[in-house]
This record gives C-alpha cells, sequence and structure tokens, in this order.
C-alpha cells in the first residue's frame, strides 16, 4: 500500500468547512478502492494565524510543505481582519511561486443538474491554462510622489522560458484531449508583451503539426466563451487574462461555488497546489450551505496529478450524479446543506 503525505491548510471562511468534510470523502476512497493511504499534515495558517502570529505562515512553513506530496488548500482571505494583498501574498502566492507552481489550470464543463446561465450551454468541455509566475502579476514596478503628482508603475514580465513551458504544457494537454489550443492574446493594444506571446505561441505550435490553434483577443475571446463555448478545448493565456477566463469559465458553468484549480510544479522539486476557485465567501460562514463540490473536484485533479486516476474519476463520478440527482446547495438551486452532499456522495461511493 503506498502512503500518500498531503499538507492540508483549510485557511479561512468557508475553507474550515469544506476541507474536513472533503477529507472524509478521501479516505472513503483510500478505504474502499484500496492501494493507498492519505497521511494528513494540517495547518492552520490563516488571517486568524496572521493577527496571532503577525505572519501568514511561520518561517519554516516552506520547509513543511516541501516534505509533503501536494498542498490541499481551502480558501485564503478575510479582508474585514487581513488586507487582501497581505493574506494573499503571505500565503497563497508565496507558496506559488517558491513552490515554483509555474502553471495554473482550470477546466470548466456543462454538469447536468447545474443549471448554467446561457440558453443553450451545448454540453462544452474546456480548459484553461495559465501562466502561473510572472506576466502582469509581477512585482517590478513601485510608487512615486504623492497627490496630484502621484505615480504608479506596474511593470509586466514576460520570459521567454516561462511563456514557452505554459504554451507547451497546453499543447501537450491538448494531445490527450480533442486536439485544440486557443491562445489568449491582446497583440493589437499591448505591443511588447502580446506579440511577443504570439511569436512563442507560433513557434511551439510548429512542433505540434496535429493540433489545431487559433490566436483570439482576449475581449472577443470573453464574448465567445458565452456565446460558444463548446467551441473550445484548451485555452492558454497569460496570468492575468487567464485569471479572467478562468472566472468567466465557473460563471458560465454556474457556480464559482464548483470549480477547481491546480497548481503545478513541473520540475518534481516541490508539491503541487490544489485549491477551489470559490474564495473564502465570507458571506455564508458558519451556515452549513457553503457548496464542497469545487473542493471534491479540485480533489480530483489532485487524484489525477498524483497517478491515482481510478479515485479521481470515481470521485468525479459521484459528485456529478449527486448533482444529477438534485442533491445540490443553494447556490446550484437546491435546498441540500454542505452535509447533505458530503453524506450522498459518500453513499455512492460505498455503492460502485
Amino acid at each position: 500500500m503506498s502512503k500518500i503525505r498531503l499538507s492540508v491548510i483549510p485557511g479561512d471562511g468557508i475553507g474550515k468547512e469544506v476541507v474536513p468534510a472533503t477529507l472524509e470523502i478521501l479516505d472513503t476512497l483510500a478505504d474502499i478502492h484500496g492501494g493507498v493511504r492519505f497521511e494528513y499534515e494540517s495547518h492552520s495558517w490563516s488571517c486568524e494565524y496572521y493577527l496571532e502570529h503577525g505572519e501568514m505562515m511561520p518561517k519554516d512553513g516552506m520547509k513543511q510543505l516541501h516534505q509533503t506530496d501536494a498542498i490541499y488548500l481551502g480558501a485564503v482571505g478575510n479582508p474585514k481582519l487581513v488586507a487582501d494583498h497581505v493574506s494573499l501574498w503571505g500565503l497563497l502566492i508565496k507558496i506559488r511561486r517558491e513552490c515554483e507552481q509555474v502553471i495554473n489550470v482550470r477546466p470548466a464543463q456543462y454538469i447536468q443538474g447545474v443549471k448554467s446561465p446561457l440558453a443553450k450551454p451545448n454540453d462544452f468541455n474546456f480548459i484553461v491554462v495559465r501562466e502561473n509566475s510572472e506576466g502582469e502579476y509581477s512585482e517590478v514596478g513601485g510608487r512615486i510622489h504623492s497627490g496630484e503628482d502621484e505615480l504608479a508603475i506596474q511593470n509586466a514580465v514576460f520570459t521567454k522560458k516561462a511563456t514557452e513551458r505554459t504554451i507547451r504544457y497546453a499543447f501537450d494537454l491538448a494531445e490527450q484531449r480533442r486536439g485544440q489550443v486557443t491562445s489568449a492574446t491582446k497583440s493589437n493594444g499591448i505591443v511588447h508583451s502580446m506579440p511577443f506571446w504570439d511569436e512563442v505561441f507560433q513557434e511551439v505550435s510548429n512542433d505540434f503539426p496535429s493540433i489545431q490553434t487559433e490566436s483570439n483577443h482576449i475581449d472577443a475571446l470573453c464574448a465567445f466563451l458565452v456565446s460558444k463555448p463548446q467551441h473550445f478545448d484548451v485555452i492558454v493565456a497569460s496570468n492575468l487574462f487567464g485569471d479572467i477566463l478562468t472566472d468567466l469559465g465557473a460563471a458560465v458553468m454556474g457556480s464559482i461555488g464548483i470549480a477547481p484549480a491546480a497548481n503545478i510544479n513541473l520540475n518534481g522539486k516541490y508539491p503541487s497546489m490544489f485549491e477551489p476557485v470559490h474564495g473564502s465567501a465570507p458571506d455564508i460562514i458558519g451556515q452549513g450551505i457553503a457548496n464542497p463540490i469545487g473542493q471534491l473536484w479540485t480533489a480530483k485533479m489532485m487524484l489525477d496529478h498524483l497517478q491515482l486516476h481510478e479515485l479521481g474519476t470515481l470521485l468525479f463520478r459521484a459528485a456529478t450524479e449527486t448533482i444529477a440527482e438534485g442533491v445540490k446547495t443553494r447556490d446550484l438551486g437546491g435546498s441540500s446543506s454542505m452535509q447533505d452532499v458530503i453524506t450522498h456522495i459518500h453513499t455512492k461511493l460505498l455503492s460502485y
């Protein structure tokens, strides 16, 4: 029996509710379908931790994470306690950068039982590959002066290495899917970084002659994700553009509460991190109505990353069948509690 060590960070808000509940599901998968055992190293790093210690994680926090196989994160942020830029850069982005999680992957697909706001969702299934280490979210820049002379400069940084590995990852992924890659660009308005992105995209595409390619400006691409989401397979984008597109992907699915994400380390030196997109949802904390599906889909991506594909497939099947049968939380138009959903999924897993 293999042992998988997971760093578990429930974080803030509903993360403290959905993460423990979904760990029960992971244990059920391991017990029933065998061959693996999960060991959890839980960390209370959060905004409350910051108020007590003056930092989002301890000085040796990264060392602790490096000793495990993957990081399972709930949510980060409570602006009533700690400013968002402090909590994010002190925990989430710190982990992404120092664990060299250079790729962010977020799928979106039509799920039976989830009412999409689209009139004709047409069974879409696409995935966004986002550059996760630089681009528009670089720390290069600053502010000077004050009053009417105050000036803020934010520099976008695009390296050949990071751009190429992101685009190449998207092409590799497309070979396992429908064989199509769409590049998000804005070379008609951003005159240096985006033509550079386009050039690298073309260079990489030459190595994949069997993959169909297209390039869309980000504004048009946002419109296309609403008008024809079924057209897309793999979309590759810069840090900012990928961030925008993935929230739009969650919206066309019908709820950000079901959207997952993976932050991937490619060199094997450090663990990858898996987190739902929904955030800490401070408006529903403690009500027992948080949607656990985003966290469970995140767990499915983690299982796939750990080469436990059978367990990931079973988990996703149980989750989507549960929704299709009408057991769903309020954000999906249902009346079930979080625990109702967890219990139903647990029962399904026992029946397989």
